[in-house]
């Protein structure tokens, strides 16, 4: 046994990729598997978890660290019998790059016509559709953590008139931002909305019918368009929905459900204003993420403090 804590992994990544990834990680440090049913988790100090299995407290009771798989810890915090312990979110330049490529894929798709343009090809129809610039639409981004903060840069570089907004006030040159108390304010700029906010209690079914129809309208667009790729439980399905089919939505680019998968007879699938992607606007590598927690753990054993502590009180 190593004299060093061990780490365990519980990650629903495909395991191709998590064993390319550990061949040069945490050397001189053992490695658990939660998949592992038989293996004993006593030793391990540290657990890098994504939609971990229910019982790995039990099995690991000498925890000292948790680190989220990805940027959201919902996951975690859901958990019965959470233990009282620090848990890290994952940040890092691999998965802030990621999330901002595809918002700006997302919302030059719409302003493009991308969808509109493969229903014609679908059908064999030659014909050209109007499509505003970006200096002539507004992106309002819900949500100036790292990955919105990207995002918004990314946006106005693109040309696109960019306005955020967040709980508490946050500064962003160039970029006019809105707190809690200016939601309406932000919203009635907003031709596409993107949504980049953790899931919490203030936040859990936000984007509703009464929040889209408060964006701007009589835009260049015609209608809104609803992006999201923060948490699957911000947004009300049926009101999504609902939006699209009565007009109120031009068009959405959902990456994240509240249930997923998204079930195969959900209407969503076969609408052609509707982009899908499987909750993978911000794939983590693995090799990153092993090497954010190697960082983490080096510190701690220095007896620095750790990184990118999950605040359980705001839930981020």
């Amino acid at each position: 046994m190593s004299a060093k804590r061990a780490v365990v992994i519980d990650l629903k990544f495909e395991r191709r990729e998590i064993d390319a990834a550990l061949r040069n990680a945490f050397q001189g440090r053992d490695v658990l598997r939660a998949s592992d049913r038989d293996q004993d988790l006593s030793a391990a100090g540290y657990a890098i978890v994504w939609k971990p299995d229910a019982d790995l407290f039990r099995r690991a009771p000498n925890l000292q660290v948790l680190f989220s798989g990805g940027a959201g810890v919902d996951h975690i915090l859901a958990m019965p019998d959470l233990p009282d312990l620090p848990i890290v979110r994952f940040v890092d330049q691999s998965l802030t790059t990621r999330m901002s490529e595809w918002v700006v894929l997302q919302c030059l798709s719409h302003m493009r016509q991308a969808p509109r343009y493969l229903k014609q090809q679908r059908e064999r129809v030659w014909r050209e559709l109007p499509q505003p610039e970006a200096r002539d639409l507004t992106v309002g981004v819900m949500g100036l953590g790292v990955l919105g903060q990207d995002s918004a840069n990314k946006l106005k570089m693109m040309g696109f008139d960019v306005v955020g907004w967040s709980r508490r006030k946050k500064e962003l040159p160039g970029i006019e931002t809105f707190d809690a108390d200016g939601i309406d304010a932000f919203l009635s700029r907003s031709d596409i909305l993107v949504g980049l906010l953790p899931l919490t209690p203030e936040t859990r079914g936000l984007f509703n019918a009464a929040l889209f129809s408060k964006l701007r309208k009589g835009g260049r667009l015609g209608a809104p368009v609803f992006i999201n790729a923060g948490r699957g439980g911000s947004q009300v399905e049926a009101d999504v929905l609902a939006a699209l089919q009565e007009g109120t939505l031009g068009g959405a680019s959902l990456d994240v459900f509240e249930t997923e998968p998204l079930a195969t007879d959900s209407p969503l699938w076969a609408m052609d204003n509707v982009i899908i992607t499987p909750h993978a606007a911000s794939a983590s590598d693995a090799a990153a993420l092993f090497r954010h927690a190697e960082r983490q753990i080096d510190r701690i054993e220095a007896g620095q403090p750790l990184e990118h502590l999950v605040d359980r009180g705001t839930g981020y």
